[in-house]
């Protein structure tokens, strides 16, 4: 015998319909809710079948399955009156005067459905205004979707609250595990640190029952981005920051301060900026218009959006940058001095200074100047060490002197020197081990094809399968297992090539369509951007705006973004910044 089962989408409804009749006629009640002295008639079977409180409570054997009324004291007799509405139609009011009273009869009497769409409510109707109330209606109530969206929205959106005062937006009211997440987040932007310790100590102080949670909350501050001055005021005047676990973080942090040369390698999450915002940093070079700038320039290679942070005081070329825990180096390069007789003039002179950029604080310190004047040289970071290589001095004469940074010690110190006397080569590292490539050797009129490496653990340079290409003033940049080298100056080809440093062998990749030198460099994940420089054109050197990027899985080369201005003998690199 065969069969086949036929679905009617309709009847469901149409049962519903029904329902809804005979509460419009007030036909076949058979149960009377009360809540707050106000009866409201029901149909148990619907009622069972909306909730399981009803469904357990309607079962033969209990005494309310025989009960004419049903007495439920907690309900207020709005919130019963939603939900009974939505038990029969489907729809439910929600309103912001409401909806508390909503959740609690919703809640007591398990309609989940209710609860969904009271949930679905508050996270799409979230503005400045409302969120800390919802915030704590989704945590009073257990509305774990929403209240995850309110406090990522409370995250993203807290520089506008903190602008305005406290007690307005009610941030002072927001409850304790919702404030726990806010302070315990890593990406808040545009929100320095010292509001958010300032905005909890208030927080604390409003209600003196909190006060025995001002360790726990205190804790998720990050108190070396706050300015040492500040720290120490705050401190003098609150208690909650004297007790014994947080004093001690107070005063970390004030040591860290202290001492603060060797801030990049005292880095912990006390230090860290609450941003996942990487971005490239561009310093030094200038244009052929206003000749070297000190304006520092950002990218947010996600958006392709520019900024510029604090200046560099000196103006700067063929120099070169490194970075350590998320503080950037400039080192040595030429730096134009003024010429007594002509204003108008000046002359590069080689230096050896040192800058630090700190981007917590953006703000420039100098550090330690290294032992030579040095200009087209490289320099690398292996664990705790600056190493500066190479180069020309002042006087034009070129060094085959190495130097390293220690920043335990704040002071610079000679180390193996180089084969030869050289000046405009690359550098890179990998696996510990710095990679030095071309450049120009004393006495030697042609660029070079060498190849050195150097393990700081031997001190020794060793001689690797050289280059197929001779280049000088290039870029040289590590990704994953890989070394790749760029263009140079005034070479007859836009060849480019990766080096396998287990193999020990070099290889040509797909050549760049238009020559480029003097641009700076930065490597984002899997991609290498040039960035600016001067190209080739009508026999003449032009600066450039443009940055290309070089994509390593694909072997394929594309113009992305454009400088705000053209660029020509910066140096690059990649840092954590916030907005």
């Amino acid at each position: 015998m065969s069969y086949f089962l036929a679905l009617s989408k309709s009847h469901g409804e149409n049962v519903l319909a029904q329902y809804q009749s005979l509460r419009a006629e007030g036909l076949l009640y058979d149960v009377l809710l009360e809540a707050n002295g106000t009866e409201f008639p029901a149909h148990k079977s619907l009622l069972a079948c909306s909730s399981d409180y009803f469904k357990a409570m309607f079962k033969d054997y209990t005494k309310e399955s025989k009960a004419n009324v049903i007495h439920l004291p907690t309900v207020s007799a709005t919130g019963l009156q939603h939900v009974l509405d939505f038990i029969y139609t489907s729809w439910l009011s929600i309103s912001m005067e409401t909806l508390e009273e909503t959740l609690d009869a919703a809640r007591y009497l398990q309609i989940t459905e209710a609860i969904k769409l009271c949930s679905q409510y508050i996270m799409n109707n979230l503005s400045p205004e409302n969120c800390i109330f919802f915030a704590n209606i989704a945590s009073h109530f257990c509305l774990p979707d929403a209240k995850l969206a309110i406090e990522k929205y409370i995250i993203s959106n807290l520089w506008r609250s903190l602008e305005t005062d406290f007690d307005s937006v009610g941030l002072l009211e927001l409850n304790l595990d919702s404030m726990m997440v806010v302070l315990g987040s890593d990406d808040i932007a545009k929100v320095k640190e010292l509001s958010l310790l300032t905005l909890t100590l208030k927080w604390l102080n409003h209600d003196e029952s909190r006060l025995i949670y001002g360790d726990q909350l205190l804790s998720h501050i990050r108190y070396g981005l706050v300015p040492v001055e500040d720290l120490t005021n705050l401190y003098s005047q609150s208690k909650a920051l004297q007790t014994q676990d947080t004093k001690s973080l107070v005063l970390k942090a004030v040591d860290y301060h202290s001492v603060d040369y060797k801030q990049p390698i005292e880095q912990c999450k006390q230090t860290t900026l609450r941003s996942h915002n990487t971005q490239i940093i561009l310093v030094g070079g200038g244009t052929a218009n206003d000749g070297l700038v000190s304006t520092v320039l950002t990218l947010d290679f996600s958006k392709g959006s520019w900024k510029s942070v604090k200046e560099l005081k000196s103006n700067v070329q063929n120099h070169c940058v490194c970075v350590i825990g998320n503080f950037l180096y400039v080192l040595g390069g030429e730096t134009p001095e003024l010429n007594d007789n002509d204003a108008k003039s000046a002359t590069m002179l080689v230096t050896n200074r040192v800058h630090r950029y700190d981007p917590r604080f953006n703000n420039w310190k100098e550090a330690a100047g290294m032992l030579e004047k040095r200009a087209q040289f490289a320099c690398c970071v292996i664990k705790h060490a600056i190493f500066a290589i190479g180069g020309r001095s002042g006087t034009g004469l070129l060094h085959s002197s190495v130097e390293m940074y220690d920043l335990n010690t704040n002071k610079w110190e000679k180390t193996t020197e180089l084969p030869y006397k050289m000046h405009g080569h690359a550098s890179t590292v990998f696996n510990e081990t710095i990679y030095i490539s071309g450049g120009k050797y004393v006495d030697h009129r042609d660029s070079s094809k060498n190849l050195f490496s150097y393990n700081p653990l031997e001190r020794q340079w060793k001689r690797e399968a050289p280059m197929t290409i001779a280049r000088f003033g290039h870029q040289m940049a590590t990704v994953k297992q890989t070394i790749f080298t760029f263009l140079g100056m005034y070479e007859p080809f836009c060849d480019i090539e990766k080096y396998d440093p287990m193999q020990n062998q070099w290889t040509r990749l797909k050549p760049l369509l238009l020559d480029r030198f003097c641009y700076g460099i930065a490597v984002m994940d899997e991609n290498i951007l040039l960035v600016g420089g001067k190209k080739w054109q009508d026999s003449q050197e032009v600066a450039t705006q443009n940055i290309i990027i070089y994509d390593v899985g694909s072997d394929s080369w594309e113009e992305a973004y454009k400088l705000p201005l053209p660029l020509y003998g910066l140096q690059c690199a990649v840092l954590q910044l916030t907005e």
